[in-house]
């Protein structure tokens, strides 16, 4: 697959950035691909964003044009968290400037940011009760969801402020009527965030599209799961998940990591 050079500094960026930045740009490809991968896909639109290592003030994204599927390690974009680009491109604008700069400049607990806008995701951050303790995967999520209403698209920057209200000191957030909002201290953990609210949200839709009673989870178990699911082998999930997540970006296009 050919993708088209959009970052300004030829095909070198390798040579041009340290180690850690290199990891972390095959890091946050391989999320871009296998979200596309499993259907988090809206044509150009939507953004994962991640703090550069050893930049605290800048952050990689892909360029506008693309999908999902198309990014590349080269082909993400450096911006400081005033839009100023870092390479040969147009300003940052738009959602990546109100939503993936204004929260990693807001919250530098935070190292990753993930928007999309997934069927699931929206009908879920539709529902009036939101996210219900009705599967396993919600249980991980049991009083750790912040909501966000809709105030029209998120492309203005008055809309930066209510957003990172509304997140509070939560990491995770639906947005009403319109998608999920994911962020983590690594973009590991923001993918996995991700990848378990997306089956939660689903489980949701498929145990209520039938329209009989559905049964939730008892809250005393929602707090044991979610200490479970918090516990001493996070680590070590974590690790071999991601491990398979790069073996499967590369089985399905291994020009992400170029």
């Amino acid at each position: 697959m050919n993708h088209p050079s959009t970052t300004g500094l030829g095909s070198d960026v390798r040579s041009r950035v340290s180690t850690d930045e290199w990891t972390a740009r095959v890091d946050l490809a391989c999320c871009y691909r296998l979200l596309a991968h499993y259907g988090s896909n809206d044509l150009t639109y939507n953004h994962l964003s991640m703090r550069v290592p050893g930049e605290p003030q800048h952050l990689l994204i892909k360029p506008p044009t693309m999908m999902f599927e198309e990014v590349t390690a080269s082909s993400l974009l450096k911006f400081d968290f005033d839009g100023n680009p870092q390479q040969d491109s147009p300003r940052l604008r738009g959602g990546g400037l109100v939503i993936h700069a204004g929260l990693l400049a807001a919250r530098p607990d935070l190292n990753a940011v993930f928007h999309t806008h997934t069927e699931a995701a929206m009908g879920v951050s539709s529902q009036q009760h939101g996210l219900l303790m009705i599967n396993q995967q919600a249980v991980t999520f049991y009083k750790r969801i912040a909501y966000h209403a809709f105030g029209g698209f998120e492309f203005n920057m008055e809309q930066r402020a209510p957003l990172i209200r509304d997140l509070g000191d939560q990491s995770i957030m639906l947005l009403r009527n319109h998608g999920a909002l994911v962020c983590g201290p690594s973009v590991q953990d923001a993918f996995f965030e991700h990848h378990f609210l997306e089956m939660a949200c689903k489980g949701q839709i498929a145990a209520l599209s039938g329209g009989a009673p559905v049964t939730l989870i008892d809250e005393s178990v929602c707090e044991y799961a979610l200490s479970q699911s918090q516990g001493g082998e996070r680590l070590a999930n974590r690790a071999k998940n991601w491990a398979a997540c790069l073996r499967q970006a590369g089985r399905l296009d291994p020009t992400f990591s170029d």
